[in-house]
Order: structure tokens, then C-alpha cells, then sequence
């Protein structure tokens, strides 16, 4: 079968036609360029230099975290992250109008390859204020996982959700991410995907981390006892916000910026212990 094209109209061509270059050539084109100003300019770049830190108020809702399934960082960022979003959207960060705090669900998602490599969230493990709001579900192929994250962003009972697949399975390809960035943002529900020992491939994801972890700061009332999660995140990838590389680490259930390198000689701190009673007694210590 044959399919004949029509002939356009004049009018049809005029359309599609280019342009008469401007007159002054090369110098009216250098001054139509003059209108973008300093100031539009500056204006157009000022979100993509703005630098990233915890308890922002303009997250986006569909990130991307790569780590090793070995350390579990990927997992405790990805909660870290969501802990803190909460929190701002709780009225506990920056915004002055929000008063209440989140306490629907948290919905995580696992494909079987993730439990298998990083296990199951444990519930005694996991922070005081998620323990009864947490919704687990063991997807069995990356398909099921995905499907289960696009209808857990859809629904606005959620407070966020969290995922894991591990690899670069083919079902997680850009029209997939696209899918997963588009029903986030209409629904307002953030999703946090942990992509375990899998390579940065494309995806439309809005922030993209790669994590590990890093060594805790020593308590101060004992040097060998274990620190609080840290970890090394490095942005690779933001549409708001300029790459960058911090050592986070979860403090008394807030993520922040560590400045300074964690010393292996820290003195611990006894000033709340009994005082040294050597050679007296400890009513001589208690007269003194």
C-alpha cells in the first residue's frame, strides 16, 4: 500500500520557514543576546547553586540512593532522610506554619534479592516514633517491587515510602523511574529508592546519593563503646541543589553535618562519676 503526503500550503510553509537573519548581522544578534542581563542570569543559576543540608523545606520527592549492601548504609540514610523530611514537615524544621506532626504509615518496600543481601528492617532496631507505623512488604521479582512503590506513592495515607532493589534489574529503566517521579509529585508522597551494589544508570530521579559508611564519633563516657550511624554521602546529581560531599551523621534522631574528623584518642568524659578515692576513704571525699 502506498501512502501519498499532500502538498503544503504556502501558509503551511511559512510556518516551518526560518527566519531572516537581523539586520546588522552578527551585531544584532549579539545584541538581542545583550538582554539576558547579569541579574537573569544569576536569577536562572541561583537554585543550582544553593548548597544542600539537612532539614530543608524544599526536598524533592523522588531520590535515588547507591551504596554496598554489605555496611546497610544505604538503608539507614534512606531513613535518616525521611526522618528528616518529616520533621520539617512536622513543624520541626523550618517552616513556621506547620504545627502537626506526620504520624501516618511509612510504607518499605524490598525486592527478595535485597533481604537477602541486606535483610529485613527489625523492629526493636528501628527508631521509637516508626516502630508502629512501619508497613513492610517482600516483593518477590523488581516488577512487584516497583508496582508496589508506584501505588505506596499514590496513596496520600502514607507519610513516605522507602524502597530497595538491588542491581540494575530491567524493569527499573528511565520510563519506570519517570513513572515513579511523576506519581510522587502529583500525589505530594516521597519516595526513597536504596539501589544496593547497582550502577548509576539514567533515571529521572530529582537527587541522586551515593553513600557509605563512616566512622561514628566515640561517646564521651566511653572511648570503645559504639558512636551514633554516620555516613559519607556524596550529591551527584540534584536538580536544585549543586553537587557536594558531607559527613552526615544521626545525632539524637537529627541528621546533621559533622565538621571535623572523629579522633581516636577522645578522652572520655567522667565528670558525672565518682571521683578517684585513692588512699582516703569515702567520707574523707565526701568532707572535701
Amino acid at each position: 500500500m502506498t501512502i501519498s503526503v499532500p502538498p503544503r500550503s504556502a501558509t503551511a510553509l511559512d510556518a516551518f520557514s526560518v527566519p531572516s537573519r537581523p539586520k546588522g548581522g552578527g551585531a544584532g544578534i549579539r545584541r538581542s543576546a545583550a538582554l539576558l542581563s547579569a541579574k537573569d542570569i544569576a536569577a536562572l543559576s541561583k537554585a543550582r547553586e544553593a548548597r544542600w543540608r539537612p532539614g530543608l523545606s524544599d526536598q524533592p520527592l523522588h531520590s535515588e540512593i547507591f551504596a554496598h549492601a554489605d555496611d546497610a548504609s544505604g538503608a539507614g540514610f534512606a531513613l535518616a532522610l525521611a526522618r528528616d523530611a518529616l520533621k520539617v514537615a512536622g513543624g520541626q524544621g523550618e517552616d513556621p506554619l506547620a504545627e502537626v506532626e506526620d504520624r501516618r504509615q511509612v510504607l518499605w518496600v524490598q525486592d527478595r534479592r535485597a533481604i537477602q543481601r541486606s535483610g529485613r528492617p527489625f523492629r526493636a532496631g528501628l527508631p521509637p516514633d516508626l516502630r508502629d507505623r512501619l508497613i513492610h512488604v517482600e516483593a518477590k521479582t523488581p516488577e512487584d517491587a516497583l508496582f508496589a512503590l508506584e501505588e505506596g506513592v499514590r496513596c496520600r495515607d502514607l507519610a513516605c515510602v522507602i524502597g530497595e532493589i538491588t542491581g540494575n534489574p530491567r524493569a527499573l529503566d528511565f520510563t519506570a523511574s519517570r513513572r515513579l517521579s511523576l506519581a510522587a509529585e502529583k500525589h505530594g508522597v516521597a519516595l526513597w529508592l536504596v539501589r544496593l551494589d547497582a550502577e548509576a544508570d539514567l533515571s529521572s530521579a530529582r537527587m541522586r546519593w551515593q553513600v557509605e559508611a563512616a566512622p561514628s564519633v566515640h561517646p564521651r563516657w566511653n572511648a570503645e563503646a559504639p558512636g551514633v550511624a554516620a555516613w559519607k554521602a556524596r550529591l551527584f546529581r540534584a536538580r536544585a541543589h549543586a553537587p557536594g560531599e558531607w559527613i552526615l551523621s544521626d545525632d539524637d534522631a537529627n541528621l546533621h553535618i559533622r565538621r571535623s574528623a572523629p579522633s581516636n584518642a577522645a578522652t572520655p568524659d567522667i565528670g558525672h562519676l565518682v571521683r578517684p578515692t585513692v588512699g582516703r576513704s569515702l567520707a574523707a571525699v565526701a568532707r572535701a
